[in-house]
């Protein structure tokens, strides 16, 4: 019981931060309300009047509102878009009902005359079930369950629950909710025997293409889908490339920090777990390239999975490429390895877990694996959609300490390009030396970058252009207001 209350809390929690963004401020909202509701439930307890049929359908609703808990709200947002609402009542009945239990069953085993009833051997055994369900939960459950199929599986648990008490119960306890009980648990028996193609279904809704491949990991929800020749790849539903204009996008993340620093040998990719950046940085004579991404299982289907290698040009398996999966962060604080080029291809600054990736602090960091002569760049999102916030990304690295010329500022050079998938697109380019005027040293075989859309890059209109923007820091996160507000003027 103890287990399946917090599964139940945690499954809502990443629901939540998965489709309404913000894992931190989610987390936070699920944990307090759940808590809340708790407290609202054990108070209710008592007006229970008879504890044993009371604690057999409280197992019994837990078993039907949990279980469904993530069918439910997947099916909503497929087919409505709208989750917030459901999401949280279903949380506050789940929460409630959790409160409900320990009063009731402390109340059962004093009425059945246990022998040696101590109530904290319940509380025990609750905050017991508590570490065994947040520790298996991003270990074990998620990898190898996913949402959907965990969620009704430990409603499952509570169907069981509540079956062995109407069993060892059964003189004291009426017919109705055995009748409820064996509905319930045949719903959800078809619901974990039919959950793959529920998982189908619905993200068949979600996405207008066919699915390829879909898969939860301790970090993410991965989804590739195919239309014909056109693949695309989300991240917890959000689009990471698209393959028919995904060149646009990499060859201006890439080709300018490479063609301003021809002498690039070492260069570090942080983010990029689909490899296309990597693709584009082997055009250029390197020696050896290092890619940093958190999820493993990105960069695993990747490299492994021949359809989508085919997309990066099985760039993976090039010698050259050294594959880590780490905390960026960790890796760049941990290492003093020097690179001539820093690629930071890494999902917008949503929330705040990812805006510190984007902070003073991080590029102080990245600065100093930064080689002499060397330079970064960093996509930044939209000008267009959120202006402030791409225009908070240049004014964090114009701040930025230069440790090859203390006191003077590094030389940043915004630009931006239009990716139909995602937009107006921005970037940063930082280097602590102003480059020389020369054209860009690009290879052959660009499909978008050439020296005259370098030089109209760098140009921004009036509605895109540098507007006051304060600067992010782990301190305060000016990043995540800018980027949040910005894109729900526009989607929202």
């Amino acid at each position: 019981m103890a287990i399946a209350g917090l599964i139940y809390e945690l499954i809502a929690a990443t629901l939540s931060s998965y489709l309404l963004g913000d894992s931190v401020r989610q987390f936070s909202f699920v944990i307090g309300i759940f808590l809340a509701s708790m407290g609202v439930g054990a108070w209710l307890s008592r007006y229970v009047r008879d504890a044993m049929p009371g604690f057999v359908w409280v197992q019994i609703l837990l078993g039907v509102v949990g279980g469904f808990l993530a069918p439910v709200i997947f099916a909503l947002y497929a087919w409505t878009g709208e989750v917030a609402l459901p999401l949280y009542a279903m949380l506050i009945t789940v929460g409630a009902l959790s409160g409900m239990e320990i009063p009731l069953i402390a109340r059962v085993l004093q009425q059945i005359g246990a022998s040696e009833f101590r109530f904290e051997n319940v509380l025990s055994f609750d905050y017991l079930g508590a570490l065994v369900a947040s520790l298996a939960f991003p270990v074990l459950i998620v990898p190898h369950l996913g949402l959907m199929s965990a969620s009704l599986t430990f409603g499952a648990l509570n169907l069981v629950v509540a079956g062995l008490s109407l069993w060892i119960f059964r003189a004291h306890l009426s017919l109705a909710p055995a009748a409820v009980w064996l509905c319930a648990a045949i719903a959800t028996g078809l619901g974990l025997w039919q959950a793959e193609r529920i998982v189908a279904v619905t993200e068949a809704q979600l996405y207008e293409d066919d699915l390829i491949f879909s898969e939860d990991t301790p970090y993410q929800h991965v989804t590739v889908t195919r239309f014909r020749d056109r693949t695309r790849l989300f991240l917890d539903h959000s689009i990471q490339f698209d393959s028919l204009d995904e060149y646009r996008y990499h060859e201006a993340l890439v080709h300018p920090v490479m063609g301003l620093v021809p002498s690039a040998r070492r260069v570090l990719i942080l983010g990029g777990g689909d490899g296309m950046a990597l693709r584009e940085v082997l055009r250029h004579s390197v020696r050896a390239v290092t890619l940093v991404d958190l999820d493993p299982r990105v960069t695993q289907i990747f490299s492994a999975h021949s359809d989508l290698a085919a997309l990066n040009q099985n760039a993976f398996a090039d010698p050259r490429v050294t594959v880590i999966n780490r905390d960026a962060w960790q890796f760049v604080s941990d290492g003093d390895d020097l690179y001539d080029a820093i690629i930071v291809d890494l999902p917008d600054p949503k929330n705040l877990t990812l805006s510190k990736l984007y902070s003073r602090e991080f590029y102080a960091l990245l600065i100093d694996r930064l080689a002499a002569g060397g330079g970064v760049v960093t996509q930044a999102g939209s000008p267009f959609y959120a202006r402030e916030a791409y225009w908070s990304v240049v004014a964090t690295w114009a701040t930025t300490r230069n440790p090859y010329a203390p006191g003077e500022e590094l030389s940043v050079i915004p630009y931006h390009a239009l990716v139909p998938s995602f937009g107006d697109w921005g970037f940063v380019l930082a280097l602590p030396e102003e480059p020389a005027p020369r054209p860009l040293q690009l290879p052959d075989g660009l499909r978008f970058l050439t020296q005259a859309a370098w030089r109209q890059a760098q140009v921004f209109a009036a509605d895109t252009g540098p507007v006051a923007a304060e600067v992010n820091s782990i301190r305060d996160h000016a990043l995540v207001g800018y980027y949040t507000t910005g894109w729900e003027k526009w989607f929202r």
